[in-house]
């Protein structure tokens, strides 16, 4: 594993003082502020205390350089923590960070209480054929490629002016360098045999118009290194469940943390 030390940058935007921490990553189109205002609101700030972490040239980390790697971001969450003064903490990825927080897992297994994959990508990876690798490759320069994709990945049924907005964040808030190289981060990486099977309480989150991360997939990879886990299909939500069913989305994380986290009896 190779890591850089990146110390000169605030990475995470925090949301909630409650007794639990809870670290989150984004997804590949996403950062510590691209999770959504409906979802923010309907946290309990009071019982959770939410950590949303930027990546290596996203967010407040643009411009930091890379590696732009899963071992980076697990090595940068490991260093969240410590910074924070925390021993013991849940996590959330969205997206590509389903993957990371496995990686997390895998290297630090005595430290994770609990951990939640909203849409997660595969620890082993995730295989296109060739046109779908092109339109992928393609959305670090092209913003008419990343619109495709966030169509694409939301059942082609929501409103041109949203898809933007998305597009319009990711663009602003990532290097494209960054952008590119975290494409085989998490399409090309495969670390599943590191991950400790069925190690901590876990919870996988499906969109039902979600055609690139569905059930079926998740219940062939997630489910197979965590066999006890739960995985609640959203209905009316895509790839977005944060942006599409905000509310719904919260809920399902919060009670999950709250019946499975082991700091849960610790009130």
């Amino acid at each position: 594993m190779i890591v850089n030390e990146d110390t000169s940058v605030d990475t995470a935007h925090e949301v909630g003082r409650g007794p639990r921490t809870v670290i989150c990553l984004p997804g590949w189109f996403g950062s510590s502020t691209g999770w959504g205002p409906g979802f923010l609101d309907a946290l309990d700030t009071e019982r959770f205390r939410y950590e949303f972490m930027d990546y290596r040239g996203y967010g407040e980390r643009r411009g930091s350089g890379g590696p732009y790697t899963i071992d980076q971001i697990a090595a940068d969450v490991l260093e969240l923590a410590d910074d924070l003064g925390v021993q013991t903490f849940s996590l959330v990825g969205h997206s590509m960070g389903g993957s990371a927080i496995q990686r997390v897992l895998a290297l630090a297994p005595d430290r994770v209480e609990a951990i939640v994959g909203i849409n997660p990508v595969p620890a082993s990876g995730t295989p296109f054929d060739e046109d779908g690798r092109q339109l992928f490759e393609s959305a670090a320069a092209d913003d008419t490629a990343r619109e495709t994709i966030v169509d694409l990945t939301t059942g082609n049924r929501l409103s041109a002016w949203w898809i933007d907005r998305i597009v319009r964040h990711s663009r602003g808030h990532s290097d494209e360098e960054a952008f590119a190289a975290y494409l085989s981060a998490w399409a090309d990486t495969d670390h599943a045999a590191d991950v400790p099977v069925d190690r901590v309480p876990a919870l996988a989150v499906v969109g039902e118009h979600d055609p690139a991360v569905t059930e079926e997939g998740v219940r062939q990879t997630w489910a197979r290194l965590h066999p006890s886990s739960t995985v609640v299909v959203v209905r009316n939500a895509g790839h977005y469940p944060m942006y599409e069913t905000p509310v719904r989305l919260a809920t399902i994380l919060e009670e999950f943390l709250e019946t499975h986290s082991v700091a849960a009896g610790k009130d």
